[in-house]
């Protein structure tokens, strides 16, 4: 496969079109001619699920052709395209003046391009014009790109761009409607309107990243023709093209109206310290309107706007480049636009911001424009969007109660979708309005139909889910609704625009610095409540950033100013209403004095009502927060930003986890409005958080929003809403999420009495901290004594610091300002871990765990003169996971295991995170039983129990009494040791007559690991696709019950059912459900991903901490992961819990106090292992070589060990079989992270990594899995499966139960062995190398270690033998996958007992074999060629075969000419030799690639054999007529005769029982031949007799046999005549019958005689079809005439010869003549 890097954004990214071509091989004839092309985008390929098909799934394999029509009409509003200079000169000295650009438009649409012709100096050009791209249908090209472009003579540019998406253009529903849109204006945006020859934000205008100001606006149309496929002039026609189209009305797009805009700046708060020097003024534009710096002057010929009779106004007010407001004073008194605030003077409020002091007079701006009356389209949208804001807020608070555990999370999720429900019923009864808008595009109508559909479905869809919402469903209840936020979100999105949005732009200098963009829909007025603009007449911050680039980053990061701003946008006439939604308390300041003038809006507002406030800030803590300094810690101080004021708390010094516990205190904070609208909408707070710096100014760290409770004077502060809880606030750092605050705010009313009516604050408390205000006690959290007991285990990987490194390290653990230092590593080299394992500290933490602080881990060097150098941190954001829980005495821990759930008992073997727990199930005798074994009275049953890798297909055993149940008893596991020789009997009874299907018990000396190998993989792809039916089955059930309970007939929907389960039952007692029986063979587990991800990470006692250091790297991507700034591990864990400590567990028998909680670990002192390594394969490697290929091997590193498996590269393999064991010596814990890489051989230069995985193997030594070496499925002595652990499970059990300090393990007589108060039954008899049978333990011990998980206390999951697959990846392509490693690693202690050797997994070798294949006779061949004389039909018939993959030895036998009957005689032999694997099934191919190939590449083909049968033509291409294909590992058996065999064979070939050649070696009968038809549907074209003989190579060699009918061992030759009668193709055989005519006799006698006398000698047995050519008179006369004129028809063919060749003499002879005499001048 191909691959290709990219490092774009994702915009770019999707847009590129990937092409794929089918090209003709390079030869003579046809030198690399095109086939034909596919083309889709990148998006389309990155929005599938799954598994990326070039064709997604609904899209049918043939598509129709299309045209895309593009309908370009005009152009508004385009800015300046060149520089003033030239353009003034112009104008001084001829008068010209000219519009500054010369604009066309440029449309890009599944890799082609169209362009419009150039309209020369015009700012507003009209083009009427039409881009024709011809593309199949439906296209996988997603967006259209349009583009209108600056023409120049050096370089054009894009001066704005707009994307289609035809997605949001169509529907492909059942009841959808092709791409259209229009005629409609999409605005476009981008830089700045002011020209520069580099402009810095040219990147705006191509479509990448935010708009930062109106470029122009368009005038298109969209509309797609699907093509008749019989069309042949549309190949041709493939070509862009380019027409003329007529002029459209000015009122199609809709009615021209004027709308009014206006906007109060009621606050300007943070604006930055650099532009803080000079006045500041703000500007707000809504399209060209209002924009008084670099808006386009009108041109001469420009014609002033005039109001006519009902607001209509003439053609030009569609004219958009209005920027000053001379114009709008009409003689009739019409408004003079204000689009800035006056220039302001910024005053300091700290260090790093400035105010404009409004304080009560707040400037005001308004605006007249004209726009098309699209509102409707806005409107609609506003509902969608009104409705996805209140789902997006409800689906939140569902999160938010599920993490903080709260109750009923069912209930809001109901009332979630209640008013989902309700919300769309009500969209389908306001959207259907104003149906007869002028305007109104047929993808008006379309998209009202398609949403009311979608909003009705989606209101009932809501009402079925809520009914279904239960407390153990709301997780997956809560999934579906997001499906819903995001399909609400989708349909919200209108493609046809309509009013532009509006720019708000501060100035300083008249330069423009920083902009916050408002979509016109969110500020447009509406009578109707929901279909008003959410922002529309309230009052919102706006944040202002720096535009373009210099938005993002850390420059982006500051703010530039934040507004409290009121905005109100609507039509002209309805402008009584625009002041309703300001804060009350202010009177109007107009700019024109005088009576009658109402309307005119005010130039500002002067409140005179004010209410002065207290805001109090706790500020208690951070977490998680910025790594801001090269130490990987920050020294946060945060501050907090409330209207003009602003306060910060104190620094605290090297931590991402700070305390603060600080009240801030702003008092006498004045807020102008009405008392009331303050209590319910206060403003909002700002929060940032800082890292100071010793030198320099402080740096950005995040920042956060918070409202404050707010009190009024004549509330009692009091419950329930008073005091304020903490609540944590997510800080942001751009995109990027920067850590959490933990505060609460309230904003206390002082009334006429001052302060002393306020709640008391406590005065300072810490003597140490000054005058700081703590966060009050009725605040912060209720604390309880914890004791926190740390397990130091050791430091991994440390990196040098300052170019030191890393010595004499230690570790230090803080939490809450408490903490602990563990022991000092004396020498870091020698021994990194530490010689005291547990320490303890106790510390006073809350009693809410959500509030637990996070603890804080630092590592430090300790260096001579008592100097610490840190070495690195880790924070441990949450300590719920090490919060310890007594175990309850009450509960049975066998419950675990097994669940009761409508009388079924499954058992799993899932991980003990996801064990279910349940009730014991028991006999009435007293013993828990879960029998393995099926017997009479438990009715067997299939289920399906998912797991994270596979899903395991266990038996689910109902229990005819369960009553009598015990609450504590034994459990008994019995394990039947005859069930193999059962399932063998009830298969010979199964087996039917005349049945091929055989199991046969394979031979132990043919199986080896790869049979286990490919025996687990072909059960894990088994239960893969049982897990996926199973799913399928469960979405169709739950999308049959929604569908029912809508319809409102759910008990009719129960009984259908029942009705299909029962038919289900009855198709699969009947037998239809074939499975083909496999030999059992012993598996093992195969892993699709790591061990550490399935166990998880193998942390069950012992933890890793990355240490950290260095700054952090800023990125929008959260999933790479800063592996840069690790800088060590540290081993160890961590303890919790709450004092005092229940004596019962410091009285347990055993329990050493200096290990607290830590119990049974083992010591760390360094231990040797031998480490080995197995390397089954590797998959999907990425090409690492030109050719798309690479030559992979395999490189390991432990320690300072390496090994190089140079010399074994697998040449020109992207999925290399290795096959490979490498042994180890190490010394944990020095040499413990082991590196497997795999690198590309390159004969010239050095080896490329292509991808490694990295294992910690010390985890998994300690791990309670015991992951050292898998537990087989069964214990055997000899053979494939032989136990490979050099402990006996009966040692192992052993060892487990001493440490668990269990009883046990007890064997007992019957094969019972009892551990604790579990009882295992099983086998206790095995097998030798000689067969004989003795009595041994080790199948029970192997019993209970397979049911380890089961054991009280102790029990968790055993590894399995296994092998993983790991991700490979490159530190130089970071979060990609390189390709897959299947592996797996085997430890084994150096002071016990060595282990055997490897197991051999090297690749199997292909054995050689010899197919031969003769081909008897043919029957019923379809017959191809015309008789020319006669017009009889016949065929040349000849067979041809080869073995796939092997087509260069394609072998054909001699023809059979002239078959009238499609009957063919040959006997004929083909010989195959090949290399096989009989465990794969697959024929091994080694050849070299090319001439200049190093080495031979090897391939892996399935073994099928290809049979074809051709009619054979002299002067033209041979015809093929039919083919059959044979898996020689199943094929059909031939038929006996040639009227048994039928075309069933090939359609029915599933359901036919077949053989294989393998085991059947040798075969005779007939196959039919097949070929498709004109409708492609297969049809019967003749029928062959061949037998099949499959030999090894050394039976060939003995019983050698030529090809064809050749020695040795020559065929027959078949029985046909001597001659075909085609007597012009061999003319020698025709005259030995024809001497026989006298000269003299008369033709009449000659006929007669060649009646009666002719018989030719023929020993065929075919019907006698020889004296058919006489009955034909034509054929008579010709003979006759060549008998009595033969000497004159051949001077007249050797006349007409000679004639042809003189014709081509004399034509040739001139250019000849002249190319002679040129080169003789020459």
């Amino acid at each position: 496969y191909f691959v290709f890097d990219f490092h774009v954004p994702p915009d770019v990214m999707f847009d590129k079109i990937l092409k794929l071509s089918v090209i003709h091989s390079k030869n003579l004839l046809r030198s690399g001619t095109l086939v034909g092309n596919f083309k889709l985008d990148v998006g389309t390929v990155y929005s599938q699920p799954g598994d990326n098909l070039l064709l997604p799934e609904g899209v049918p394999s043939e598509r129709q052709w299309a045209r895309f029509y593009v309908k370009i009409y005009r152009a508004e509003g385009l800015p300046k395209m060149n520089t003033s200079i030239m353009a003034n000169v112009k104008k001084a000295f001829i008068g010209e003046n000219r519009d500054l650009v010369d604009p066309y438009v440029q449309v890009q649409f599944a890799g082609q391009k169209g362009k419009t012709s150039v309209q020369k100096s015009s700012y507003e050009p009209i083009w009427n014009e039409q881009i024709i791209f011809t593309e199949m249908f439906p296209p996988l090209c997603k967006r259209m790109k349009i583009q209108i472009r600056d023409s120049d003579k050096v370089n054009d540019v894009a001066i704005g761009t707009h994307f289609i998406d035809l997605r949001k253009i169509s529907n492909d529903g059942d009841k959808g409607f092709l791409p259209t849109l229009g005629p409609a204006w999409v605005n476009m945006y981008g830089s700045t309107r002011n020209y520069t020859l580099m402009d810095e934000h040219q990147d705006l205008n191509e479509g990448l990243g935010e708009g930062v100001s109106f470029r122009a606006r368009l005038l298109v149309s969209v509309a797609v023709e699907i093509l008749d496929t019989t069309s042949v002039e549309i190949m041709s026609s493939t070509e862009v093209q380019l027409e003329p189209v007529s002029n459209i009305s000015e009122s199609a797009t809709g009615k021209m109206e004027e709308f009014f805009l206006f906007g109060s700046f009621l606050e300007a708060t943070m604006v930055d310290r650099k532009i803080g020097d000079k006045p500041i003024n703000f500007e707000v534009t809504i399209g060209n309107y209002g924009n008084q710096l670099d808006g386009v002057s009108k041109p001469v010929a420009g014609k002033k706007k005039k109001k006519e009779g009902g607001g209509e106004s003439d053609e030009e007010e569609s004219e958009l480049i209005q920027n000053s407001s001379d114009e709008e004073a009409e003689d009739d008194g019409d408004l003079v636009s204000v689009s800035s605030s006056p220039p302001m003077k910024p005053v300091i409020t700290d260090r790093n911001y400035f105010h404009l002091p409004y304080f009560e007079k707040k400037p005001c701006i308004y605006i007249k424009s004209w726009w098309q009356d699209q509102r409707r389209r806005l409107y609609n949208s506003n509902i969608m969007d009104k409705i996805a804001d209140k789902l997006e807020e409800g689906l939140n608070d569902v999160q938010e109660i599920i993490k903080t555990e709260k109750a009923f999370p069912e209930r809001r999720l109901r009332g979630v979708l209640e008013e989902l429900s309700t919300g769309c019923s009500r969209f389908v009864t306001l959207a259907n309005k104003d149906q007869n808008l002028a305007g109104r595009t047929k993808l008006d109508r379309e998209r009202l139909k398609s949403c009311m559909r979608e909003m009705e479905s989606m209101s009932q869809q809501a009402k079925t889910i809520r009914s279904q919402v239960k407390r153990n469903t709301v997780r997956d209840k809560l999934k579906l609704a997001l499906n819903f936020l995001h399909r609400l979100r989708f349909l919200a999105d209108e493609p046809q625009h309509g009013i532009p949005d509006v720019f708000i732009w501060m100035m300083s200098n008249n330069k423009r610095i920083a902009y916050a963009r408002v979509p016109s829909k969110d500020i447009l007025y509406s009578i109707v409540d929901e279909e008003m603009g959410k922002d529309c007449g309230k009052v919102k911050a706006v944040f202002l950033r720096l535009p373009g680039k210099k938005g993002f980053g850390p420059a982006g990061w500051t703010v530039q100013a934040k507004l409290e701003m009121y905005l109100w946008l609507g039509l002209n006439k309805q402008r009584r209403d625009f002041l309703n939604g300001l804060p009350n308390g202010f009177e109007e300041n107009k700019a024109i004095k005088g009576t009658g003038l109402q309307a005119v809006p005010p130039i500002s507002l002067v409140y005179n009502m004010k209410q002065v406030f207290q805001l109090r800030a706790h500020m208690y803590q951070a977490r998680s927060l910025f790594a801001a300094d090269t130490s990987g810690l920050s020294d946060p101080f945060a501050r907090v930003f409330f209207s003009t004021h602003s306060q910060v708390t104190e620094v605290l010094s090297e931590t991402l986890c700070p305390t603060w516990d600080q009240l801030l205190v702003f008092d006498n904070v004045e807020l102008y409005g009405e008392a009331t609208e303050l209590r319910d909408d206060p403003p909002m707070i700002v929060i940032e958080i800082y890292d100071q710096d010793t030198v320099g100014k402080a740096e950005f760290i995040g920042r956060t929003f918070a409202k404050p409770l707010c009190k009024m004077v004549d509330e009692h502060y009091g419950p329930p809403r008073f005091p304020p809880q903490l609540e944590y606030y997510q800080i942001y750092r751009g995109n990027c999420t920067a850590g959490e605050l933990l505060a609460a705010f309230e904003l206390l009313q002082i009334g006429p009495a001052g302060r002393t009516e306020l709640p008391p604050i406590d005065g300072p408390t810490d003597v140490d901290r000054g005058p700081i205000l703590p966060v009050p006690l009725g605040i912060r959290p209720v604390l309880s004594r914890y004791r926190i007991e740390v397990l130091f285990w050791g430091l991994r990987d440390l990196k040098r610091i300052n170019l030191a490194q890393v010595d004499r390290p230690r570790v230090d653990i803080e939490c809450a300002g408490k903490g602990i230092q563990s022991a000092l590593i004396q020498n870091y080299k020698k021994n990194p871990n530490f010689s005291t394992l547990v320490k303890w500290f106790e510390v006073d933490l809350p009693e809410n765990e959500l509030l637990h602080p996070p603890l804080n881990i630092r590592v430090v060097d300790c260096r001579a003169f008592g100097r610490y150098t840190l070495v690195g941190s880790h924070a441990v954001t949450t300590l719920r996971k090490f919060i310890y829980t007594p175990p309850d005495k009450r509960a049975n821990n066998w419950a675990h295991t097994a669940r009761l759930a409508n009388g079924y008992l499954a058992l799993t073997n899932g991980t003990p995170r996801s064990r279910p727990y349940s009730r014991p199930i028991s006999h009435s005798s007293g013993d828990i039983v879960v029998n393995m074994d099926p017997e009479p009275n438990i009715k067997k049953m299939e289920t399906v129990v998912k797991l994270d890798a596979v899903s395991i297909c266990v038996r689910a055993l109902r229990l005819k009494d369960c009553r009598g149940c015990a609450p504590t008893s034994d459990a008994v596991v019995k394990i039947d040791a005859n069930e193999d020789e059962k399932e063998k009997e009830k298969k010979k009874k199964k087996k039917k007559k005349g049945e091929e299907l055989e199991e046969e018990e394979p031979d132990e000396s043919m199986l080896d690991w790869w049979s286990k190998y490919f025996a687990s993989i072909e059960t894990m792809m088994e239960t893969l696709r049982a897990q996926e039916a199973a799913w399928a089955e469960a979405e169709e059930r739950e999308d049959m019950e929604i569908a029912a309970e809508t319809a409102g007939t759910k008990p009719k929907e129960k009984t259908k059912t029942k009705n299909s389960k029962d038919k289900k039952k009855n198709q699969s007692s009947d037998g239809t459900e074939k499975k083909v029986p496999k030999p059992r063979v012993d598996e093992l587990m195969v892993y699709n991903k790591e061990l550490e991800s399935e166990f998880d990470h193998f942390e069950d006692w012992l933890h890793t901490f990355n240490l950290y250091r260095g700054k952090a790297i800023d990125d929008d991507d959260q999933n790479i992961v800063d592996d840069d700034r690790i800088v060590g591990r540290f081993k160890g864990s961590l303890c919790m819990y709450k004092l005092p400590l229940s004596d019962e567990i410091t009285r347990e028998a055993g329990f050493d106090p200096n290990m607290g909680m830590f119990q049974s670990i083992p010591h760390n002192d360094p231990i040797n292992v031998l480490v080995r390594i197995y390397v089954v394969r590797a998959t999907d490697l990425h090409p690492a070589d030109i050719n798309g290929k690479a030559d992979p091997y395999i490189v390991i590193k432990l320690g300072k060990s390496e090994i190089k498996d140079k010399e074994n590269y697998i040449s020109k393999q992207l999925n290399p079989v290795f096959g490979k064991s490498f042994d180890i010596e190490a010394t944990f814990p020095m040499e413990s992270m082991l590196t497997v890489s795999v690198y590309d051989w390159d004969l010239v230069g050095t080896d490329d990594l292509i991808g490694e995985t990295k294992i910690d193997l010390e985890n998994r030594y300690y791990s309670k899995h015991r992951a050292t070496c898998g537990i087989a499925s069964n214990y055997s002595l000899h053979g494939y499966n032989v136990w490979r652990d050099p402990q006996k499970p009966s040692q192992i059990l052993a060892k487990l139960c001493k440490e668990g300090k269990l009883d046990g393990p007890h064997y007992g007589p019957g094969g019972k062995v009892k551990v604790s108060n579990r009882i295992f039954v099983g086998a206790t008899e095995i097998e030798d190398e000689n067969g004989l049978k003795k009595q041994t333990e080790e199948h029970l011990a192997l019993t209970v270690l397979k049911h380890w998980e089961e054991i009280p206390r102790v029990g968790c999951k055993l590894i399995p033998e296994h092998v993983e697959t790991r991700p490979l990846l490159n530190p130089d392509k970071p979060g990609i996958e390189q390709g897959r490693l299947e592996m797996w690693v085997d430890m084994f202690p150096m002071d016990v007992p060595a282990p055997g050797p490897a197991i051999d997994i090297s690749p199997r070798k292909p054995k050689r074999y010899e197919l031969r294949v003769i081909i008897w006779n043919t029957d019923e061949v379809i017959l191809e060629d015309d008789d020319y004389f006669t017009g009889e039909k016949s065929s040349d018939i000849f067979v041809r075969g080869w073995l796939k993959g092997q087509q260069e030895d394609k072998q054909d036998t001699d023809v059979h000419y002239h078959s009238l009957t499609g009957e063919g005689n040959f006997n004929w032999r083909f010989v195959f030799p090949f290399d096989y694997l009989m465990a794969e099934e697959k024929i091994v191919i080694s050849k070299k690639e090319s001439l200049f190939s190093w080495d031979e590449t090897e391939y892996k083909i399935p073994a099928r054999l290809t049979m074809q049968v051709w009619d054979a033509d002299h002067f033209s291409a041979d015809d093929f007529l039919g083919a059959i294909e044979l898996d020689l590992n199943r094929f059909p058996r031939g038929a006996k005769t040639a009227k048994q065999c039928s075309i069933d064979m090939v359609l029915n070939e599933q359901e036919l029982p077949t053989i294989s050649i393998f085991k059947q070696k040798r075969v005779k009968g007939w196959w039919p031949f097949v070929a498709r038809d004109e409708n492609d549907e297969l049809e019967l074209t003749g029928k062959v007799e061949a037998e099949l003989h499959l030999m090894t190579a050394e039976e060939a060699e003995k019983n050698p046999v030529g090809l064809g009918r050749n020695e040795p061992d020559p065929l027959e030759k078949p029985n046909r005549p001597d001659t075909t009668f085609l007597w012009f193709l061999s003319p020698l055989k025709a005259i030995r019958y024809l001497h026989a005519w006298l000269p003299g006799q008369e033709a009449a006698g000659s006929l007669r005689w060649l009646v009666l006398n002719w018989n030719p000698p023929s020993t065929s047995d075919r019907p006698n079809t020889s004296l058919s050519w006489l009955l034909s008179p034509t054929r008579v006369a010709c003979i006759l005439a060549w008998r009595q004129y033969k000497v004159a028809c051949m001077v007249m063919l050797l006349s007409v010869a000679g004639l042809i060749f003189l014709g081509l003499l004399i034509f040739s002879i001139p250019s000849a003549l002249s190319q002679k005499i040129v080169n003789f001048i020459g």
